[in-house]
């Protein structure tokens, strides 16, 4: 952990008004008076009152109580860190137009600004090593940030390399995934086939011959397993990579948030970083995939995951497309809708491809 003094929030200190802890700031410091309340010359009870509050004013007015200059070199001794005074792009009034290009950040400028992370080096090392508390971070971390290359998360490029994606990667890797497991659930209803690890290659000589029954059954498992994806689009959106107050206030844990959402957020118009990476989604996707084995058969479960598959990729094709694409009318909209997550109000508006679980589950942004 660094050791330089770490950056707070004003809701932090907020956070620490009981006689259990007790913080105050004062001229943009931030300080730790618990220890001293006992030892307060005018008794506890005039520190508490002010406990998770700015105590500027207060110090310095004479009808409470003017302190004299030992009284500031003693308070000096319980600071912990200073109140971070941060900009803020994120902003309620914002409104997208469908010709939205943002303005480049001027990495050094921002950092000075800012003193949060700095562009121009590897990002995820300086999120490890964070001087800031988890508010600060996430306060910052959504005010989108805007560079003309892709920002490094990590020095070598033999890691870095594993942080971008093209969006084309996505259908041309999953894709043939999902259209192997919708052909294998049609011969599953058809009869049975030798387990994937002994044989597995598909009998396709006989596709002729399957009865238009398996196709059906699988179409049907297939459209279940759309419905599903859109469920868990929203689902894993909201409850996984936006698990924002619940997230400890740890750098393992900042990082960890950083690498597999807050980054999308920091750096939301960076074409490499719009779709998931195929091993990001393989860790994501496997407790569902195999969670589908344990509750269906497999003829029914295989159908579900191409179907789920299939929507996925086109949930990031779509991604991808509504940050950079010229688009028809309802992608349009949708382009609008998504963009309001990042610059208007982060945690709203969490569908991508649809608005239907924002508005079931009461979290639709209005534009």
């Amino acid at each position: 952990m660094s050791k330089r003094v770490r950056i707070l929030t004003a809701e932090d200190v907020e956070a620490h008004n009981k006689p259990a802890s007790c913080w105050i700031s004062r001229a943009g410091k931030v300080y730790d008076v618990t220890n001293f309340l006992q030892d307060h010359p005018g008794g506890d009870e005039l520190i508490i009152q002010y406990a998770g509050k700015d105590v500027d004013e207060v110090m310095k007015d004479p009808n409470e109580h003017e302190h004299s200059d030992s009284a500031y070199d003693m308070l000096a001794e319980y600071v912990i860190g200073r109140l971070g005074i941060g900009e803020a792009t994120v902003r309620e009034d914002w409104e997208a137009t469908d010709d939205f290009h943002p303005d480049a950040t001027d990495a050094s400028r921002d950092f000075e600004k800012n003193e949060f992370l700095d562009l121009r080096k590897p990002l995820l090392k300086q999120v490890w090593e964070a001087n800031f508390s988890k508010t600060y971070y996430l306060q910052q971390v959504h005010q989108p940030r805007h560079l003309s290359e892709s920002a490094r998360l990590f020095g070598p490029e033999y890691l870095e390399v594993f942080t971008k994606t093209a969006w084309y990667v996505v259908p041309v890797f999953w894709g043939p995934i999902a259209a192997y497991l919708f052909l294998r659930s049609v011969f599953q209803f058809t009869g049975p086939l030798p387990n994937f690890s002994s044989q597995p290659r598909l009998p396709l000589e006989y596709l002729p011959n399957v009865p238009v029954e398996s196709f059906v059954k699988t179409l049907l498992c297939f459209l279940l397993g759309n419905v599903i994806w859109t469920l868990l689009e929203y689902t894993l959106h909201r409850f996984l990579f936006h698990v924002d107050f619940y997230l400890p206030d740890t750098p393992a844990f900042l990082t960890l948030h950083f690498l597999m959402h807050g980054v999308h957020h920091y750096l939301p118009m960076d074409r490499l970083r719009l779709v998931m990476p195929p091993l990001l989604f393989f860790v994501l996707e496997t407790p569902f995939t195999q969670l589908a084995y344990v509750l269906f058969p497999p003829a029914v479960a295989n159908g579900i995951i191409s179907g789920a598959f299939t929507f996925y990729v086109l949930y990031d094709c779509m991604h991808y497309a509504l940050h950079h694409s010229k688009l028809p009318q309802y992608m349009r909209d949708m382009k609008k809708y998504h963009l309001a997550h990042h610059y208007k109000n982060f945690e709203l508006g969490f569908g991508v491809t649809s608005k239907i679980w924002d508005i079931v589950f009461s979290t639709y942004l209005p534009l």
